[in-house]
């Protein structure tokens, strides 16, 4: 399995519009950070999960010439924007899959009425297939998916795992019957947004005490703010099997 961080920020990326803060103006790559999302590929299978306002350029960047379907962990903007841009996977293979709980689809109808309301297209918009996910394995091309419900806040939202990596973003809590479903893994991919409390993310120290509790053997960090700092200075500080996600680092697991 091969794991690509398209995008490792938060809702507004890094650097941030206006912001004259000292990490928005680092010229380290790595410091530089899209919205949030990783491609997941398998055998010959390509799946992004969640579709943000930096969509495009994420899939020119990584050279992605196919994707067999969209797992949406909720349906804020950061994670759902760039849907219009499935346009070219449209054109090449048809109706894009898109999975999500019931909920977040039925906001994304609603958002994307043009995509999604069959009386309202206009020609050449995006079609997709709407693929209603609960809170139970399903499968994708011979891969278990699991997901994990965890709370965004006072939202409910989706995690996955996929055989011993999970990708966890934008959580807050996860309850005990959830955790569960954390236990043995060989990669855990969560959020850790900045090093002051959050009320719907995970701030550092929470996050690291998460990782203690479930004890996987390597964690990468993501949905990162420029609050949290220089991706040098912090990661030096991390304990040895954690590690700062960065926008295309390449796992191969």
């Amino acid at each position: 399995m091969k794991i690509t961080f398209l995008g490792t920020g938060t809702s507004q990326g890094i650097p941030v519009i206006t912001s004259t803060h000292p990490v928005c103006l680092s010229t380290n790559k790595k410091d530089k950070r899209l919205r949030v999302s990783i491609l997941v590929e398998w055998e010959e299978c390509t799946y992004v999960i969640d579709c943000g306002p930096d969509f495009r350029y994420q899939m020119l960047r990584a050279n992605v010439q196919k994707i067999n379907g969209v797992l949406i962990t909720h349906e804020h903007a950061d994670h759902i924007a760039g849907l219009d841009d499935l346009r070219p996977f449209c054109f090449q293979i048809g109706a894009v899959p898109i999975f999500a709980q019931k909920r977040v689809l039925d906001n994304l109808a609603y958002r994307f009425e043009y995509i999604f309301n069959d009386n309202y297209k206009y020609p050449g918009a995006p079609k997709v297939i709407q693929e209603v996910i609960e809170n139970k394995p399903f499968t994708l091309k011979n891969l278990e998916i699991i997901p994990i419900e965890v709370m965004h806040g006072e939202l409910k939202i989706f995690g996955y795992r996929f055989n011993n990596v999970a990708y966890l973003t934008d959580v807050k809590t996860i309850d005990s019957v959830e955790k569960k479903k954390l236990r043995n893994l060989d990669v855990l991919i969560i959020n850790a947004i900045r090093f002051k409390p959050h009320h719907s993310h995970l701030n550092l120290d929470e996050a690291l005490k998460l990782i203690e509790e479930l004890k996987p053997k390597k964690t990468y960090l993501t949905h990162i703010s420029h609050h949290l700092g220089f991706h040098e200075e912090v990661e030096k500080t991390l304990p040895k099997n954690v590690f700062l996600a960065y926008d295309e680092l390449v796992l191969e697991i």
